[in-house]
């Protein structure tokens, strides 16, 4: 990401969650996108992007996809531009 920010390359960054490393690297560019006054959003994964998200000083906006809902036992929603309801864990009907 650093060097796409060197580039210039876009106004906002999207990193994924899963491709870029896992929460450790997603915090690191999240303090890249701080420092250098560049707005974050997710991209997809928004059960965890969620939480990750509310700790980014430069939050743009959460990518919302519903795709992992069949499998949740309680399906993850946003509502009024907000969270269901503020608990971060997830039941998941598959590892019952």
């Amino acid at each position: 990401m650093q060097k796409a920010i060197e580039a210039g390359a876009a106004e906002y960054y999207m990193p994924d969650v899963q491709r870029i490393g896992g929460v450790n690297r997603l915090d690191a560019c999240a303090a890249l996108a701080h420092a250098h006054h560049l707005e974050m959003s997710s991209h997809l994964f928004p059960e965890i992007s969620a939480h990750l998200l509310a700790v980014t000083p430069t939050c743009h906006w959460l990518e919302y996809m519903d795709w992992v809902n069949p499998i949740l036992q309680e399906a993850f929603e946003v509502k009024e531009r907000q969270r269901d309801h503020p608990r971060p864990a997830r039941r998941w009907h598959c590892l019952e």
